[in-house]
């Protein structure tokens, strides 16, 4: 409840560049539910916390990392991340890092 509070209030503030991109006030954008039922990725979400837990990795967040066989490579930083301005931008950026549908 929290969360929906604060991105209506205050949006500029949310502390999370990657939710703001990828849901609205009220859940998650259409447009990112789509892209992520037509990818070709299986496709984890964490929290901070569980993520240092179970990777033992801590960096800038938010950050989207790929899996290769042995180890966690970074797609997107928190910078790369802040820079963009809205799903599709991120879809698109995404698609060009990567193949996807």
């Amino acid at each position: 409840m929290f969360d929906f509070a604060h991105k209506i209030i205050s949006p500029a503030t949310y502390p999370c560049d990657l939710c703001a991109l990828t849901h609205g006030h009220f859940g998650e954008r259409e447009d990112w539910t789509t892209f992520l039922q037509e990818s070709n990725f299986k496709i984890e979400f964490h929290h901070i916390e569980d993520f240092e837990q179970k990777y033992g990795l801590k960096d800038e967040y938010p950050i989207i990392y790929t899996r290769t066989s042995d180890s966690l490579k970074p797609l997107l930083n928190a910078k790369e991340i802040a820079k963009l301005n809205d799903v599709n931008e991120l879809t698109r950026k995404l698609k060009s890092i990567v193949d996807v549908k």
